[in-house]
């Protein structure tokens, strides 16, 4: 058996009293964790969930979010987690095109009205402990589980009009866990602040669980908030966390943020964005014990792809680091030609952590790998002589905000929609707080008016509010090259100034 449980067994079998989980006042030991996971694998079987089974978890960070996840692997189901702030059309496309048996939701999400598999709500008592969704007889072992079966689907923004669904399995899996645990220097001693979302990598992945498999602890907060996240370091005397650029600027500038001891704090991972020299040199005045690890991941390799190596990180500013063990990176002309350093040219992974595909789609498949095995990125850099990488554009036209990817596309095949619209861009504009938000252009057809009230409320449902446009800006056309493709780099070029 290779399931992410056999971990939490091993060490309940060793240390049961060690803690492994922090949330919501509570301290669950090993041997506590172990029986509330056995608890849920008897109920989720109970529900006939059996290997291979997809169980959509829809729900915030909480402890039954993780207890939950780690039943799913003993069974040898199916990890689906879903972003609650996508809409409900969108969440319905997810749950159809994976084909999920089961969704299990926090209660307060309300669900799309559409065609759903069986469901349980999360109340908020079970939230706090999955053995509350309802009792349960203890469930024979799950069939036996292979390096090579499917651990889990992710569905990440696609250049197309609709999510894709990214397939890890359990090899892709552990040796992220090896790699991060190597770079990062886990142990039993490890303390992870999750504060950033379960469904996403960045929480889950980077390191995440992993810090399970070292016997260590895990911080799980289910709202960020600066406050209670620098309160929860001290009290917790916690070493790590990953998180995303908006959460570290706010904790920079939270006005009592010097009335916490954060010394425990050894390394912070950031991402999603290039990160600006000031805010790595503001770090240091808030985490003065700790380094800032800047890094590079995806979705398709379960995060953590390149991490900055410790001190160089002013002396290699823009990049985001050299890339770990088991992951191999070059720099590609269209063809799947390797480039030499300096050059720019699409980013290409390679290595056992890289996904196989996309679930159901052989045709996006096939288009994102050069020569069967090099991983096409759809993002642009270079990687300079010492194996520094440093990205300096994206070649998909992908929004990052909050550290959240959003596919252009997405947001104006909703756009298009609007009976108003003869013609829709959507481009991410610089935000202070959100490093991008999303700006949608848009050309009218004649006679018609539109304004930013009535595009929120027609976006409403129809897609998640990080992805609904936040500004509208109306032209006479669009910038177009010779073959008719709007030239979005001339729209940010033109509008950036006016949209600050």
């Amino acid at each position: 058996m290779v399931s992410l449980h056999n971990a939490v067994r091993y060490w309940a079998g060793r240390a049961p009293e060690r803690c492994a989980l922090v949330y919501a006042g509570q301290r669950i030991g090993y041997g506590d964790l172990e029986r509330r996971v056995q608890h849920a694998a008897a109920l989720l079987a109970a529900q006939g969930i059996a290997k291979g089974d997809v169980v959509a978890l829809l729900m915030k960070n909480s402890a039954a979010f993780i207890e939950l996840s780690l039943a799913v692997g003993h069974l040898g189901a199916v990890l689906l987690p879903i972003n609650y702030r996508l809409g409900a059309e969108e969440v319905e496309f997810i749950l159809r095109h994976a084909g999920a048996k089961l969704l299990l939701a926090d209660e307060e999400f309300p669900l799309p009205t559409g065609v759903l598999p069986q469901v349980l709500h999360v109340n908020s008592k079970a939230q706090a402990d999955s053995r509350r969704l309802g009792p349960a007889t203890p469930c024979k072992e799950g069939d036996l589980v292979r390096p090579e079966d499917l651990f889990r689907l992710m569905y990440t923004s696609g250049t197309t009009d609709r999510p894709k669904g990214v397939m890890h399995s359990y090899q892709n899996y552990h040796w992220k866990c090896l790699d991060h645990i190597s770079a990062l220097g886990l142990t039993e001693h490890s303390r992870l602040l999750v504060v950033g979302p379960l469904y996403h990598v960045g929480a889950f992945d980077l390191p995440g669980l992993a810090v399970l498999m070292t016997g260590g602890m895990l911080a799980v907060v289910r709202d960020f908030s600066e406050e209670a996240v620098l309160s929860l370091i001290a009290r917790e005397r916690l070493t790590g966390a990953w998180l995303a650029p908006v959460m570290l600027s706010r904790l920079l500038a939270h006005e009592r943020r010097s009335a916490h001891d954060v010394s425990s704090m050894q390394w912070v991972i950031g991402g999603g964005e290039r990160t600006p020299e000031q805010r790595i040199r503001d770090f240091g005045s808030l985490f003065g014990h700790a380094r800032y690890i800047d890094a590079y991941g995806l979705t398709e390799t379960c995060s953590g792809d390149t991490m900055m190596d410790p001190d160089r990180e002013i002396e290699k500013i823009g990049s985001t680091g050299r890339a770990l063990a088991h992951v191999e990176i070059r720099v590609c002309d269209d063809t799947g030609t390797p480039l030499p350093a300096g050059e720019d040219g699409e980013i290409c992974l390679r290595g056992p952590k890289v996904t196989c595909g996309y679930w159901r789609d052989e045709a996006r498949t096939r288009a994102s790998f050069h020569g069967g095995d090099w991983f096409r990125t759809g993002d642009v850099g270079y990687l300079d002589a010492e194996g520094y990488l440093f990205l300096t554009d994206r070649k998909k036209d992908m929004i990052i905000s909050g550290g959240e990817n959003i596919a252009s596309s997405e947001v104006e095949r909703v756009l298009y929609q609007m009976p108003q619209v003869a013609e829709a861009a959507a481009i991410g504009l610089p935000d202070e707080r959100w490093g991008e938000c999303v700006v949608a252009v848009v050309v009218l057809k004649a006679g018609e008016s539109l304004d930013l009230p009535q595009l929120l409320t027609f976006c409403s449902g129809r897609l998640g509010g990080f992805k609904t446009p936040k500004k509208l800006f109306i032209r006479t056309e669009l910038p177009r090259n010779a073959s008719g493709k709007v030239l979005k780099r001339d729209l940010r070029d033109l509008l950036g100034a006016s949209a600050l």
